[in-house]
């Protein structure tokens, strides 16, 4: 399956006044991490642009686990997860490396549209090879050795 792997450093407009990262800081965090696992699937954003084709989020399911801080190195790990007929699952974590505390979990139901009709679309035939066999069966993350606390 396609993963990839991108690092931040928490900025203070990330920030509330408390300096705690706000949620949406955590939601522009994963869009990133989701436009460059398209472009692993072949959603490169000049191609996009070109046959008006994207991926929109349909659905966020979101768990804050720990609360990250100003200055604070955080990595965000994100793998495509689940194929269905016509849409996709992403799953995303954030991890901060320096005491290796799981900071957030992440999936999102992906769809591809053409614009500017909205006309939903079939999945690329290609992606068959990333069905996982017994399909039905959700996987929150991979094996991991990220310490989870609380």
């Amino acid at each position: 399956m396609p993963r990839i792997c991108t690092e931040v450093q928490v900025m203070f407009f990330d920030t509330d006044c408390g300096g705690v990262v706000s949620n949406i800081a955590y939601l522009r965090f994963i869009e990133t991490a989701r436009t460059l696992l398209a472009e692993e699937l072949g959603l490169a954003l000049a191609e996009m642009a070109k046959t008006q084709r994207y991926p929109v989020v349909v659905r966020t399911e979101i768990d804050y686990r720990r609360a990250a801080k100003l200055g604070d190195r955080l990595v965000i790990e994100g793998w495509l997860d689940e194929l269905e007929r016509a849409r996709f699952w992403c799953a995303f974590r954030i991890i901060r490396p320096k005491d290796n505390v799981l900071i957030v979990n992440c999936r999102q139901s992906v769809a591809l549209i053409e614009m500017p009709a909205a006309k939903l679309l079939r999945l690329p035939g290609e992606w068959e090879k990333y069905r996982k066999p017994g399909a039905d069966a959700r996987s929150r993350s991979p094996d991991t050795h990220v310490q989870r606390t609380g």
